[in-house]
């Protein structure tokens, strides 16, 4: 049994995090074993996210602290949290990917800012590639016409050296 000062610092503590994310997503954990839970922990710190396991009363005072509005007790099962501090992809995906893997940790909603995330909309957000990929398809398309202007630059100049030949061969 918790004391009120350790549940009040859990409040303060989560309240803290949801204020920090730029993405949460609530979780049912049943049945879910200590070590995958380790394991998605790990797995989230990793994209700098985190895992948290809390009472359903104790992240319900803390919404209204971090003043989210989310009916928590429409959720009928035991929560947990992902956060995703920095990047609003990557603990997505990671969550994603691992509750394939795993059948037993069911993501039930999210919030990203102020907007509630159902179910469907989280899968297509982990289905959005990654900030790196996208950078990297924007450098590609940015130097695409790069390469065909040179390529074409010198095909002009390999067809001027071609007609030289032409003309005056080389013995």
């Amino acid at each position: 049994m918790l004391t009120k000062q350790q549940k009040e610092q859990i409040i303060k503590d989560l309240a803290d995090k949801i204020k920090r994310q730029k993405v949460l997503i609530f979780a049912d954990f049943r049945g879910l074993k200590v070590k995958e839970a380790q394991d998605l922990r790990r797995k989230l710190k990793e994209v700098d996210g985190e895992y948290k396991v809390a009472k359903k009363t104790l992240i319900k005072i803390a919404l209204e602290k971090a003043k989210k509005e989310i009916d928590v007790s429409q959720f009928d099962a035991s929560l947990s949290l992902i956060f995703g501090y920095s990047d609003l992809i990557s603990p997505v995906k990671t969550l994603v990917k691992f509750a394939k893997e795993h059948g037993r940790l069911k993501i039930l909603g999210g919030l990203m800012e102020d907007k509630f995330l159902t179910l469907n909309e989280i899968k297509e957000l982990a289905a959005i590639p990654s900030r790196e990929e996208l950078l990297a398809k924007l450098v590609r398309s940015l130097s695409s016409p790069i390469y065909g202007f040179v390529n074409v630059l010198e095909g002009n100049i390999r067809n001027l050296l071609l007609i030289l030949k032409q003309i005056h061969p080389v013995k």
